[in-house]
């Protein structure tokens, strides 16, 4: 190569390098003028009377909608007081314990099942239920060369954002994507339920291939397995899975289907579509909900905190040690600063989080057949200290139970599923949910676009001619 193109180029890297040092070096001084003219005062909450976070001051939900899909239920609220109660959850009006016993107990799995339920509205006859797993097995293929141009080409670490951004190139597959009737609704929620789990699965590939330096495994998919099946079997390399961890990880897939429309990422469904932008855009914004830390990625930092207490508490079955260190997470003394014990509480439910009891007593059943119980056992000492640490520690009387995270997590590592597919299997089983809560959203007569107000409480300025500013 001629030694004036190499210096050339030489050059042009050095003064790409300098210009981004300058850059960072400018933005960096710039967030401190942003940080002065952006401080809202606390005191403003309480004078507007702000519901934040839409909650309001006794912490239940502003009510912002009305649906017919789920119903979580955590508390009563008698003469005004909000009472504790035990937890509840609907699914169209059926409770999800019933559902679950009812196809656990006839031997099926329920993803399909469950899924027509929450999509059309009632529960399907035989053949309604094998035709419609037939249409879910005939759409979980995707687009000619999909896998090739859009995730194998730029592979993203977390695969949350491949999903997201997979969602979104889906709209240039569809002949027509921006027809909002119902059957072309329906068709389009089917097809992306359906090609969920396909698209985490290559994803999932092409991060272990390029990011952590394995072989790339592609497999296809097989028409005659379930949901939870054939994902065990695309993540496996030897394609091998036992019957029942089949039938665990299709019980997890049924309990994070749905949750009512308030929930962050249904909530972010419903804000969009009630735009009328098209379905592809919607779902890709519960996507990009769900996968903040706050919301699905809530399992992976359970995980994190439980290896750091096993790591920091020698007998895990001295209830005095494990207190030490809980009341250190609370104190902010240990763990990750927030004070947090991960798994503990929720925003709805107070007593219990039936989610959760139902994958404990699952879980504590694989904890036996695999050998982990007192790891599991483990789980359970800080789900029953928790409570009494936390009002000690904080001086607050609210009641706290376990939430669906403290025990997801841990049933994922029993099957060897790697932490990176926590947030993507909540995604796998919620797009039901988001999808039926779209449709919803777009065919509700009643609907408006969402239009929350906010305060603006920034002082008047004037405007200063350039030349006079200093």
């Amino acid at each position: 190569m001629n030694m004036n193109i190499i210096d050339n180029l030489i050059a042009a890297r050095k003064r790409a390098l300098e210009q981004h040092s300058a850059s960072v070096d400018f933005i960096q001084g710039i967030c401190g003028e942003f940080e002065r003219y952006t401080q809202i005062s606390p005191r403003y909450y309480e004078k507007y009377d702000v519901k934040r976070g839409l909650r309001n001051h006794d912490g239940t939900g502003v009510m912002a909608g009305v649906t017919l899909i789920g119903n979580v239920k955590g508390y009563i609220v008698e003469d005004g007081e909000k009472v504790p109660a035990p937890g509840r959850l609907y699914y169209r009006g059926i409770n999800v314990e019933e559902l679950i016993d009812g196809f656990t107990a006839a031997g099926r799995f329920g993803f399909e099942e469950t899924a027509y339920l929450l999509m059309f509205g009632g529960l399907p006859t035989q053949e309604e239920l094998e035709q419609f797993r037939d249409i879910l097995a005939f759409y979980r293929d995707l687009p000619p060369n999909f896998t090739e141009d859009m995730i194998l080409t730029a592979p993203a670490q977390n695969i949350m954002n491949k999903l997201a951004r997979s969602v979104l190139a889906l709209y240039s597959y569809d002949p027509d994507p921006d027809n909002n009737t119902l059957p072309t609704e329906m068709l389009q929620a089917i097809r992306l339920i359906a090609r969920f789990p396909t698209i985490v699965a290559h994803a999932f590939a092409a991060k272990k291939h390029y990011f952590d330096r394995e072989s790339l495994y592609l497999h296809r998919s097989q028409p005659e397995l379930s949901v939870a099946e054939n994902f065990l079997y695309s993540v496996r390399h030897d394609n091998q899975f036992t019957k029942e961890e089949a039938r665990l990880l299709d019980l997890c897939l049924v309990l994070h289907m749905e949750h009512g429309g308030g929930n962050n990422s249904a909530f972010a469904c419903r804000v969009l579509s009630s735009s009328g932008t098209d379905i592809y855009s919607a779902i890709a914004a519960a996507v990009g909900s769900l996968k903040g830390p706050k919301h699905g990625g809530a399992n992976m930092r359970v995980m994190a905190q439980f290896d750091e207490i096993g790591a920091n508490v020698k007998d895990w079955k001295d209830d005095e040690e494990v207190s030490a260190y809980l009341t250190k997470i609370l104190k902010k003394e240990a763990g990750d600063g927030s004070g947090l014990i991960y798994g503990m509480g929720h925003a709805v439910y107070t007593m219990s989080d039936p989610r959760a009891v139902i994958l404990k007593r699952f879980a504590k059943n694989m904890a036996a057949e695999k050998g982990m119980l007192e790891e599991f056992e483990l789980f359970e000492t800080v789900e029953r200290l928790t409570p009494d640490l936390f009002h000690s520690v904080t001086g607050q009387e609210k009641a706290m139970c376990a939430n669906v995270d403290m025990y997801s997590g841990l049933v994922y590592k029993m099957m060897g599923i790697p932490p990176e597919l926590y947030t993507p299997l909540f995604a796998i089983a919620r797009i039901v949910g988001w999808c039926a809560h779209r449709v919803e959203e777009v065919y509700n007569p009643y609907g408006r676009i969402i239009r929350p107000a906010y305060k603006a409480v920034g002082p008047k300025r004037s405007f200063v001619p350039l030349e006079e500013r200093g």
